[in-house]
């Protein structure tokens, strides 16, 4: 089940979501627009020859950032790590969901490859996996309208939400671009490498 544009306003209310700032016009029928934030993470592909998932690549990515005057340009195949201009969080019994807006859709950009879940517990500004499949430049400007946020409730509230130690989550309550941290997978004794 997908949140109405009421059962939206209704759990903003108890706070089991939580949209910081809410811009006026942001809820559609079954979402919540966001909009862009001021910071970006892009590869530095001069000094690399590859990405290694194993190791940590903090160093690979460099920091840009944009203002009202300053745009963020995102070339043809060109791939960046933005964040939504909103910190939204969920309750332990909710998730969200990130999609793209159709508008930017037809003009060739991908707003996220695979991070675009928000899980129960969580509350920080959305990862934007952007990716220009066009064959033209976009220019991307500061807190324009990037994505949309739906909401399902669970069929019971998480008995372990995500920021709790137990699972190690990397990236809770994020509120700038942060690099893969896959490369703890590996740290964690290869765990998941073992099969039997």
């Amino acid at each position: 089940m997908i949140l109405s544009d009421s059962d939206i306003q209704k759990a903003l209310k108890t706070g089991s979501i939580t949209v910081e700032p809410l811009f006026p016009g942001a809820i559609q029928p079954a979402s919540v627009d966001l909009h862009l934030g001021a910071d970006f993470l892009v590869f530095d592909a001069s000094h690399y020859a590859y990405i290694d998932p194993a190791q940590p690549i903090d160093d690979m990515m460099k920091p840009v950032s944009i203002n009202d005057e300053k745009q963020f340009i995102l070339h043809p195949g060109e791939f960046a790590l933005g964040l939504t201009y909103e910190v939204v969080g969920v309750s332990d019994s909710m998730v969200g969901r990130l999609e793209g807006k159709s508008s930017l859709g037809r003009i060739g950009l991908i707003i996220h490859a695979t991070a675009g879940y928000l899980d129960p517990g969580n509350k920080l500004k959305m990862t934007l996996e952007l990716h220009n499949i066009s064959g033209l430049p976009i220019k991307l400007y500061y807190k324009m309208p990037i994505a949309q946020l739906s909401f399902s409730p669970l069929s019971s509230k998480a008995d372990v939400p995500y920021g709790a130690n137990k699972i190690g989550s990397k990236y809770y309550g994020a509120t700038k671009p942060q690099a893969s941290q896959y490369f703890k997978n590996f740290q964690n004794n290869n765990a998941w490498m073992k099969f039997e």
